[in-house]
C-alpha cells in the first residue's frame, strides 16, 4: 500500500475498534510518528489528512517542525532531557513523557520564557519493564501533586508504551490499568481540573488501546512507514 492507501486503511481500523467498544470516532487521535521517515513523507502525511505529528528527537525533527509546524499540531513523544527543553518550548504544544519534577521544573522555566502553556501527559511505567521510563504506578499520585505549583503545565492525561508482545491481548491489562489510574487521579482531585486524556497505543497494540480508552495513538510504520 502506499501511504494514502496506509492512513484509509488505519482509519478504517480504528473505526472498527470504535464500533467494537461502542466509542464516538472523534473521541481519538491518530498521532504520524514519523521519526524514522524523510521530510517528504511527514509533509505528504500531514497533506492526506493526519493533522497530529509526531518527534522524539531534536534537532532531527526541526526541519519537520519549521516546515509542518503551522500546518499540524506537533507532539514530542520520547524521553526528554532536561538540556533539550528550550529548544522544543514553543514549538511542541504536547509533550508525552514528564516523569521527572526536575524535567517539570525546566518546562515551566521555559513555557514563562516563552509565555506559553504546555499541555503535558505524566508518563507511567505501567508494565515495570526497566527498559521503559515513567513513573511507577504507586509513585503516580505523589508526582501529580508536585506538580501542581507548575502553572504553566497543563497536565492533560497519562501515557504509558505497553510492551511488545505477538498476542496482542496480552497488552490489554496495561492499557486498562492506565485508564484506572486516570479515574483514581481524577477521584483524588488533585489538580482543580478532570484529567481526560490517554496517550497510548503504538502500531502493534492500537486496536486494544482504543478498546480500553485511549484518546491518543501513537503510529509509525504501520501509518507512514519506515523510508
Amino acid at each position: 500500500m502506499d501511504l494514502q492507501e496506509r492512513i484509509q486503511h488505519i482509519e478504517s481500523r480504528v473505526q472498527a475498534a470504535c464500533n467494537r467498544s461502542n466509542r464516538n470516532r472523534k473521541e481519538i487521535e491518530i498521532i504520524a510518528v514519523t521519526k524514522y521517515v524523510s521530510l517528504e513523507t511527514a509533509v505528504n502525511a500531514v497533506k492526506f489528512g493526519c493533522k497530529h505529528i509526531g518527534e522524539n528527537r531534536w534537532p532531527d525533527a526541526e526541519k519537520k517542525v519549521s516546515l509542518l509546524g503551522s500546518k499540524s499540531t506537533m507532539h514530542f513523544i520520547g524521553h526528554l532531557q532536561s538540556k533539550k527543553v528550550k529548544h522544543i518550548i514553543g514549538k511542541f504544544p504536547y509533550i508525552h513523557s514528564i516523569d521527572r519534577n526536575s524535567l517539570a521544573k525546566e518546562i515551566e522555566k521555559q513555557a514563562i520564557i516563552h509565555d506559553v502553556n504546555v499541555n503535558c501527559f505524566i508518563q507511567v511505567n505501567v508494565s515495570g519493564e526497566e527498559s521503559k521510563y515513567g513513573v511507577s504506578p504507586d509513585e503516580l499520585f505523589t508526582f501529580a501533586e508536585s506538580l501542581t505549583p507548575y502553572k504553566h503545565l497543563n497536565i492533560i492525561g497519562l501515557m504509558t508504551m505497553a510492551p511488545f508482545e505477538q498476542d496482542k491481548e496480552k497488552t490489554r491489562p496495561v492499557f486498562r490499568e492506565l485508564k484506572q489510574l486516570r479515574d483514581r487521579l481524577n477521584e483524588k482531585q488533585i489538580f482543580n481540573y478532570k484529567i481526560r486524556h490517554l496517550s497510548m497505543g503504538m502500531s502493534n497494540d492500537f486496536e486494544i488501546a482504543i478498546e480500553e480508552g485511549a484518546t491518543f495513538i501513537r503510529l509509525g510504520s504501520q501509518l507512514v512507514g519506515k523510508e
